[in-house]
């Protein structure tokens, strides 16, 4: 999700719907009233709560926890005892350790009341202006002013980045921008309270926040962090980045080779996303999106989204064609925008998939290529103003 939950991407196309994506898609995220554009409800991260492979090296466990039984808000739960014994067999904790720290954690019923009201409205369709309410969240002076101030203050990683895994700079400052506006907004719940909650009280999803529970303690055992500290969405989604626990375990990378992987740290998240995104298949040098034209005449015979393909002679013959010869020999997929006052047909290439593997959604896509194309616009033209100036 990697992805989910707490700041700017949580917008879909109501807060419901957002919140819905975010926790239910890859890498998305919540609503945004509590949740500021950022950090407060994000999108689901990238996470693919994978099954956790036992990890029992010999890893100190941080923190001083101790209990001989679970006290507080988590006493007398029979799901959190069970899973408290499958981490000391699986992965080898002290029983006592984890006693003492969800001793220390925090139901959040904010979470709950917020997800019970969201899960009321999952299901809505795109509406009319849908996507130019979203798309105004994100494509601002104050998105697009801090991702040329990010560009310009971490260049030297960004391009490396960049050599390294074949992810365009642009594209790796989209993600930043729309999850937390490049760390303005990261989230100020704690991650043992978020997961804690969402794994043993929200039923809908339990068996997935369980999962990001495991990947969490197994990930802050192993570096070195004292699982009671980290922050970040209500969700459970940590970083610049906003990574679930297992997207971290599976794609964050160390890239300031301090031998520790932070997501909070600057270097390692633009790292840790261009990760992400070659390990999900981005294809160097190949467009995201193209427009289209046509007659559109079998426009109504194609479902668009992310969930369908269409070979460029399917749509051809639906009266579909990209404004610009792109040599398509792979499918793609119809992507609908809809504006106040008219809706809007475009193509995604696989490069524009690969970005919903971050946040299942459309509109986060394209918010992340306009952001994207926008801050690469503004740091290209002020650094060609500043070479004339220098001249």
């Amino acid at each position: 999700m990697p992805h989910l939950v707490t700041p700017n991407s949580i917008l879909k196309f109501s807060a419901a719907a957002a919140l819905a994506a975010l926790l239910f898609g890859c890498a998305s995220e919540p609503p945004r009233s509590q949740l500021r554009t950022s950090a407060a409800v994000k999108p689901n991260p990238p996470s693919q709560s994978a099954n956790v492979q036992p990890d029992l090296r010999p890893f100190a466990s941080v923190g001083g926890y101790r209990a001989g039984a679970v006290s507080g808000d988590y006493a007398g739960y029979p799901a959190l005892a069970q899973f408290i014994e499958q981490m000391v067999q699986k992965h080898g904790f002290d029983r006592e350790y984890l006693n003492g720290l969800f001793s220390q954690a925090k139901r959040k019923q904010w979470t709950l009341d917020y997800l019970a009201k969201s899960d009321q409205g999952l299901k809505g369709k795109p509406s009319k202006g849908g996507w130019s309410r979203y798309r105004s969240q994100f494509l601002d002076a104050r998105h697009i002013d801090a991702g040329v101030a990010f560009w310009r203050t971490h260049q030297a990683a960004l391009q490396r980045a960049s050599r390294q895994y074949g992810v365009p700079a642009e594209y790796i400052l989209g993600i930043m921008a729309v999850e937390t506006t490049f760390g303005s907004f990261v989230g100020n719940h704690r991650v043992i309270d978020a997961l804690t909650t969402l794994g043993f009280d929200y039923q809908r999803r339990g068996e997935f926040f369980r999962s990001e529970l495991e990947s969490f303690l197994v990930m802050a055992r192993s570096e070195g962090i004292d699982p009671g500290k980290p922050v970040g969405s209500f969700a459970g989604a940590m970083g610049l980045g906003q990574f679930m626990p297992s997207s971290f375990l599976q794609w964050a990378v160390d890239f300031n080779g301090d031998g520790r992987r932070d997501l909070w740290n600057p270097e390692d998240a633009i790292g840790s996303v261009a990760n992400y995104f070659a390990q999900h298949g981005w294809r160097s040098g190949q467009p995201v999106v193209s427009r289209t034209r046509g007659s559109y005449s079998g426009i109504e015979s194609l479902a668009p989204g992310i969930d369908h393909e269409y070979p460029l002679g399917t749509l051809v013959q639906a009266g579909i064609e990209p404004v610009e010869n792109c040599g398509c020999d792979y499918p793609l997929r119809l992507l609908l925008l809809r504006h106040q006052s008219n809706d809007e047909y475009l193509l995604g290439h696989p490069n524009f998939y690969v970005i919903t593997r971050y946040n299942h959604s459309t509109h986060y896509a394209m918010a992340v290529h306009e952001l994207a194309q926008a801050i690469k616009r503004d740091y290209q033209r002020i650094a060609g103003d500043q070479s004339g100036v220098n001249g």
